[in-house]
């Protein structure tokens, strides 16, 4: 998200997390292990710092094909991507680009299309394809010649979300229009998984209100003025809510807003403002570490004055669905919040988060069992760099919870920042931005787009302890702006270049992911992806499952050398004969499964893989 406002200030200091459940806030400190203090960050002596120009650097992770920019839409930036079949739709603030990876090594152009709004972000489902639009030069037929001056009503005018028709993707076509009050930063596709005939959008609008009788949806037909109702106190306010959008999946020309949602209310008083709306301290110094040769970098007024951030919990900047255990998570500008979406056209907050060090709550991701959810901090709305050597781990970090489902409600718990170990210089704007999960079975890894900073690879398993396994990085020669989101999609990365156009990453093996796990990885093949709308990986029972499970086990180091050779000489005999003499090879297997302590977590996680190849080949 690239927010055109003065960018916000951040805190500094050693980290305290606030929960806030019904209301009320219950502080917790940071564990000590989270502090910048960790001599491990930043890391000036990674390649990361030096680089220049067009330059790259990588580890794990290196340049399979590029696709420039596309003319008409390479005057202004691309943003988010989505996935469908095995092509890459490309979102841009004036349009999209619809690109064949099939051969991920030669991508193909199929489509541009030229639609103007901003900021252009996309989500796929089955033929449906879903864009943001949410600046005023938006027209509902696309045209490029604007909507005329921003404060006057004008019935041309397009702020909400475009339903496209992608059944043939080399000519996509829009079948409708939402408008919604504040249009649509971004939105967010929901499954139901008990009505297939319909899907939901949850829609984040983060611009300026509408204009008095300018075109809107709303859930009672057109309502005059009813947008500038913009205080917590009058009769329907147009911020503090979530539009809930309904599609029929048949007929999605059928589509209408059908809930507004007040996620922010207070529980008690009912006061739709009811979360963060103000600093989250009274105050602290902003710099320990300040940088004497640019003490404006330091992000304080003047140098060494005592803030904290101000966000104001009035929209999500985005919400991650997960329907198949349930849940979302709302990154919502001053707060991180879980949310129960088992009805999701009538969601519940469960529990709410709030932290010092944040200041802008951005996007989110669960890991594959929902057991752990990372909140992102995109401080200075993707432009400001957080990520020079002075400046703290938690600035413009990620948060990682567990999610404690021990009670009456699952409840958020923090564990620890991960933020981009490698320092970068004055030019590189370098924040958390837009990531996925990749499909290794029995570990939770990310690849993750940091703006400047390029895209970062890590391990999050042990959610208190997350490290980098791989990276890949250009120098400043795209113009500094680097990566809006980097994901993972059917065997590759794919990271979208805000000026520089789409790349398509090579993950290769390492010691920290090794060729047998990521063999694992390329055998979970979807018909689309959104990053942000999960769904929950899959492995059907394989060698290539049970191999990376082996790695895991032999990385992990707790088995004795004579049993792990044993396991390993079983396996390698039960693959042989496995397609010759079933019978011969499960016993291998059983042989071998029979060789593991299942107290031990990652024997156990093979001990199951070798049950469930065991039962498929039976």
């Amino acid at each position: 998200m690239r927010i055109h406002r003065t960018s916000r200030r951040a805190a500094r200091g050693r980290g305290f997390l606030s929960l806030i459940a019904s209301a009320a806030l219950l502080v917790g400190m940071v564990p000590a292990g989270a502090s910048a203090a960790d001599a491990s960050y930043p890391d000036t002596s990674d390649p990361r710092y030096s680089l220049t120009g067009d330059n790259t650097a990588g580890k794990g992770m290196e340049l399979l094909a590029h696709v420039p920019r596309q003319a008409p839409l390479n005057t202004s930036y691309h943003s988010d991507m989505a996935f469908t079949r095995d092509h890459v739709i490309q979102g841009h603030y004036n349009g999209f680009n619809v690109i064949d990876v099939s051969n991920p090594a030669k991508p193909v152009v199929k489509a541009t299309v030229l639609c103007p709004g901003g900021q252009g972000d996309v989500n796929v489902h089955g033929n449906l394809m879903f864009t943001s639009v949410e600046q005023t030069s938006g027209r509902v037929d696309c045209g490029s010649q604007g909507a005329g001056n921003a404060n006057t009503p004008n019935p041309e005018r397009m702020r909400g979300v475009r339903i496209w028709d992608i059944s043939d993707l080399t000519k996509p076509r829009q079948v409708a229009v939402i408008q919604t009050c504040r249009g649509s930063h971004t939105n967010r596709l929901v499954e139901d998984p008990n009505d297939p005939d319909h899907v939901y959008i949850y829609n984040n609008g983060t611009s300026s209100q509408r204009n008095v009788n300018e075109a809107v949806h709303t859930p009672n037909g057109f309502e005059a003025g009813r947008c500038q109702q913009t205080s917590a106190t009058s009769p329907n306010p147009s911020q503090w809510m979530i539009e809930i959008i309904k599609v029929p999946v048949k007929n999605p020309a059928a589509a209408e807003v059908v809930k507004e949602w007040r996620l922010f209310a207070d529980e008690e008083t009912g006061a739709v403002n009811g979360l963060q709306n103000g600093p989250t301290r009274s105050g602290h110094p902003c710099s320990t570490t300040p940088n004497p040769a640019n003490p404006a970098s330091n992000s304080c007024s003047p140098a060494g004055t005592g803030y904290s951030p101000s966000p104001n919990t009035n929209t999500c900047h985005d919400i991650t669905v997960y329907p198949e255990i349930g849940l979302a998570a709302g990154a919502c500008q001053g707060n991180g919040i879980l949310i129960d979406i088992s009805n999701p056209a009538d969601p519940v907050r469960l529990d709410v988060a709030s932290d010092e060090n944040f200041s802008y709550w951005h996007s989110a991701n669960f890991n594959n069992d929902g057991t752990t959810v990372m909140f992102t901090d995109e401080w200075g709305g993707g432009g400001g760099a957080r990520c020079m050597p002075h400046h703290r781990m938690e600035w413009g970090a990620n948060a990682i919870f567990t999610i404690d489902r021990s009670g009456p409600k699952p409840q958020l718990e923090f564990q620890s920042y991960y933020k981009l170990p490698a320092a970068q210089n004055t030019s590189e704007i370098c924040v958390a931005h837009q990531a996925n999960i990749l499909p290794v079975p029995g570990r939770d890894i990310a690849v993750q787009a940091w703006y400047s900073g390029g895209a970062s690879m890590f391990d999050f398993t042990d959610p208190a302890n997350p490290r980098e396994i791989g990276y890949f990085d250009y120098g400043n020669g795209d113009g500094g702006e680097g990566y809006w989101s980097a994901y993972w999609y059917n065997g590759q990365a794919y990271g979208n270049g805000i000026i520089r156009g789409l790349d398509v990453l090579k993950v290769n093996p390492t010691a920290d992911l090794t060729a047998n796990e990521l063999a694992a990885a390329r055998t979970v093949k979807l018909a689309e992806h959104n990053a942000m709308s999960m769904r929950q990986y899959v492995w059907e029972p394989s060698f290539e499952v049970v191999r990376a499970h082996l790695d895991q086990v032999k990385r992990d180091g707790d088995i004795k050398a004579n049993k792990l050779a044993n396991v390993e000489k079983m396996v390698d005999k039960a693959q042989e004969a496995s397609g010759k003499n079933a019978k011969n090879a499960i016993a291998q297997l059983r042989a071998a499964s029979n060789q593991l302590d299942t107290r031990d977590p990652w024997q156990a996680k093979l001990h199951a893989a070798l049950q469930s190849l065991m039962a498929d080949l039976a």
